[in-house]
Parts: structure tokens; sequence; C-alpha cells
């Protein structure tokens, strides 16, 4: 049970990486809303969204798709969206960053969640990771549950409660190295 710990910390510790200065587009803020679904309920009042059915969600460079999901909208205008898939399809996430040219975030698991007001991006559910630039894979992480905050610039892999030693490997991480000029941008 010792090495079980000791490996769950370690993968854990081995799958917080920081980034170079790059964060989610700021354009994507200022974007209408677009929503497509074989079905929507809208609360205009309450400002939340309710979808299902081959879902399609797109506010400036973010792509979301999934089979149901929600989105509330504070007063302040920030969206806070929660997706699901099925089981023949996961839901997604892609976000281009602001910086690097032709960079972008994308996501896929079981559930995505993206809280735009702190710029946190939950994924449950055989999750997986992709940091692209020119449409090539720069980082990957595979887990039970990835949390990739934009703001503090990290990545969190974590591995499923009820997981035991014989399920090794929990998370997997492949990191591009960083170049200094990267770096300092």
């Amino acid at each position: 049970m010792i090495l079980f710990q000791r490996s769950v910390i370690l993968l854990l510790l081995t799958s917080v990486c920081i980034l170079p200065s790059a964060f989610a587009e700021k354009a994507d803020q200022d974007k209408p809303v677009i929503l497509e679904a074989e079905k929507v309920s809208v609360n205009d009042v309450q400002q939340v969204y309710e979808l299902e059915g081959k879902v399609l969600l797109i506010k400036g460079s973010i792509l979301v798709t999934s089979e149901k999901g929600s989105i509330k909208v504070d007063p302040e205008g920030y969206e806070f969206i929660d997706v699901q898939g099925n089981s023949s399809s996961n839901a997604s996430f892609r976000q281009r960053r602001e910086g690097p040219a032709d960079e972008y975030m994308q996501a896929r698991g079981q559930t995505v969640t993206y809280n735009a007001k702190n710029e946190l991006l939950t994924i449950t559910g055989d999750a997986s990771l992709k940091r692209l630039h020119n449409m090539q894979m720069i980082d990957q992480l595979l887990g039970s549950k990835i949390e990739y905050d934009d703001v503090q610039q990290y990545y969190r892999v974590s591995p499923p409660e009820n997981a035991t030693a014989d399920d090794l490997p929990l998370a997997r991480a492949i990191l591009s190295p960083r170049r200094k000029a990267t770096l300092e941008k």
C-alpha cells in the first residue's frame, strides 16, 4: 500500500507542468454564443441553457461538442459550461490560446466543464488533454480526471478514487521540452 501511495503521489507530481506565458484567447470573451442541439431549453431570467442531442457550442475560438449539457451565465457575463458525452461518444472542448499563432488546447472526456471566469477546464472519465501547435501535439495528458488552469498555467492529472496498485499507470503525460525563448515571451 505504501508503494501504491508513493506511486500515486509521484504521478500527481510529475503530471503538473508549468507552461509558457500564453492564455486563453481573450477575444473569446466578447464573442456571441452560438448553440446548436436537437433540443434547447432557454431560461432567460436565470440565464440557464439546457441542451440535448448533438450539442455544438461555439464562442469565438471555443468549440464544444457533446450529447447533452448546460450553460449558465453569471451576472458579469461569464459562462459556466458543463457537458457530457454518452456511451458511444465523449464530450470535447477546443480553444485557441492567446500568444503563439495556431496554438490550441483540446480536451475529450465523458464530462467536460469549463469556468470562463476562472479559466478552469476539468475533464473526467477517460480524460485526454492535448496542447497543439500548428495541429501537432506538444503536450498530452491522459487519466481519469484532468484539470487545466489557464490563469495559473498548470495541468493536474488525478487517479480514480477507487484505484489500486494493480491499476498503474493511472496517469500519463507526454511533455515537450520548453525552449528558453518560449519561456521568456
